[in-house]
């Protein structure tokens, strides 16, 4: 018996905008990762690319529940002795906010060459515009 491999059309890929407006970081990645990954495709196949391309705007709005605001930490290495360095939610959102999401979706994707191109159809912007309107993208409400 043979396994069915499903026709992955590339060019039929689907835009989506999502509003980061008040939405949970955690449950915003869950659905972008979804939807980056094809998971709410009838055609998934889990080593197979079948997602979409997903845009998050507002990227500084998204909320973070109890006191990870202050609590939660990231860390960066040099590589050198001593070089880590260490930010809270706070200092990120002032400076890079679209590293938040980009941070969450990263780890709920695979840890593998698939998911390194998965998260290159992941687009962040800061503010309310993005530059891909001529893709036509639907918007989708965000998970709360």
């Amino acid at each position: 018996m043979k396994t069915h491999l499903p026709k992955i059309d590339i060019d039929a890929r689907k835009w989506h905008v999502i509003d980061a407006d008040g939405a949970v970081l955690g449950r915003l990645a869950a659905q972008v990762a979804n939807i980056l990954r094809g998971k709410n495709k009838p055609v998934f196949t889990p080593h197979m690319d079948a997602g979409d391309f997903v845009v998050v705007i507002n990227a500084e709005k998204v909320k973070v529940t109890g006191k990870k605001e202050t609590a939660k930490e990231f860390m960066t290495y040099s590589g050198w002795k001593g070089g880590e360095k260490y930010k809270t939610v706070a200092q990120v959102r002032a400076s890079q906010p679209e590293k938040l999401i980009h941070h969450a979706v990263k780890g709920m994707v695979p840890k593998n060459r698939l998911g390194r191109v998965l998260l290159t159809k992941l687009k962040v912007y800061k503010g309310a515009t993005h530059p891909h309107s001529a893709q036509q993208p639907a918007a989708q409400p965000a998970a709360n």
